[in-house]
């Protein structure tokens, strides 16, 4: 079992200096609004993906009028047949500093990475969180995003070729912005990078369409048990690419791409479906059943993780009593505490509500209050 035992943070957002102990498989941490609690499990999430849940730019986590944060991590990492409470193990000790200019340093048991996508999977890691409602009822980038963090923590190929993706369609786009100022348009660059593209594109879109049958029954399975009803939902995978090649779909927008000065088609427009009894789920769906697909969507990535890496991910949940109502509550904490294995921290503005919760349920727990 992967098991988080200790993080120190300075500097990082509303932590001046902070260390924190974890010794118990369900962890609760509890304070008012303003305290720290979802900036401690950031922290968390910082340690496994480089990067932070809410952020792509680090200087916005600088604490006020510092220069740059520290953070680290003591992680028992999974070691097959062990267990992590009975049994002694070295722990990793990851840490990151970052200055406030330049490029941060990462580092596993005192190696600097070259590159951080070496990281990405080491520790996997699900989080759960009061915007991730984006989900449903946001644009397809978030669900394309909820795609991405899946399966870059199971597959290194695949973030690779992500990587190479993102970097290539930037340079079309520049391009064909290029030719829009220049008046004119050089048809055989332009096919250069569009040879670049399908490679990783069509790397892409298999790793997705495979997944995507394996989380859909997945995703209605635990939408069953959160909202304790016979409800039909049905998911699909939306690409460009289902109906047509990558080659042809790019000659098909090449007209569009020049007038609109950007790539129209490809694996960067994918889209997850939902639909709720046959009809476009986030145009019915009540607030009820908004978060029960949310946490069915995050649980099922949780059991994909699981299944893959061959033990349980962190699962970190931010402020969940406040999202659903007692029923759908018991219903996920039962399974998130009891019939998973995986550490579990969960952050709560109330103490007993998180105690009478961990007792009902019978699970030995810990509680971290700020």
């Amino acid at each position: 079992m992967l098991r988080l035992t200790k993080i120190s943070i300075t500097q990082f957002k509303n932590y001046s200096l902070s260390a924190f102990s974890f010794n118990e498989r369900v962890v609760g941490i509890c304070g008012l609004n303003g305290m720290g609690k979802t900036n401690l499990l950031d922290a968390i999430h910082y340690l496994c993906f480089t990067k932070s849940y809410f952020s792509k730019t680090d200087t916005a986590f600088i604490q006020f009028e510092k220069d740059g944060f520290r953070l680290e991590g003591s992680i028992i990492p999974h070691l097959p047949n062990s267990n992590p409470l009975t049994d002694s193990a070295e722990n990793d000790q990851i840490v990151c500093v970052f200055r406030g200019v330049g490029k941060k340093e990462f580092s596993l048991n005192g190696v600097p990475y070259a590159k951080y996508s070496e990281h990405i999977g080491k520790y996997p890691c699900v989080m759960i969180e009061p915007d991730d409602i984006g989900l449903i009822t946001g644009g397809s980038e978030d669900r394309r995003k909820f795609l991405d963090t899946l399966l870059c923590q199971i597959d290194a190929q695949y973030l690779q070729q992500l990587i190479n993706y993102n970097k290539i369609l930037q340079q079309r786009n520049s391009l064909l912005k290029r030719f829009a100022e220049q008046g004119r348009t050089d048809e055989s660059l332009l096919e250069v990078l569009d040879q670049q593209l399908i490679q990783p594109g069509n790397y892409i879109y298999t790793i997705r369409k495979d997944y995507t049958t394996k989380i859909i029954p997945l995703v209605q399975q635990f939408y069953k048990q959160i909202a304790n009803n016979n409800e039909q939902v049905t998911l699909q995978y939306d690409s460009h690419l289902n109906q047509l090649n990558f080659e042809n779909i790019l000659k098909q927008y090449r007209e569009k791409d020049g007038f609109l000065q950007r790539t129209n088609g490809g694996i960067h427009k994918d889209d997850i479906g939902i639909s709720l009894n046959g009809q476009i789920f986030k145009n019915i769906a009540s607030q009820g059943q908004r978060k029960s697909i949310l946490f069915a969507l995050k649980l099922a990535e949780f059991e994909l993780l699981k299944l893959n890496k061959g033990f349980a991910p962190l699962l970190l949940l931010d402020d969940v009593f406040e999202k659903l109502d007692d029923v759908r509550m018991q219903n996920l904490l039962h399974w998130v505490c009891n019939e998973n294995d995986g550490q579990v921290l969960i952050t709560d503005t109330h103490r007993k509500r998180l105690e009478d919760a961990f007792i009902e349920l019978g699970a030995d727990y810990q509680i971290i209050e700020l």
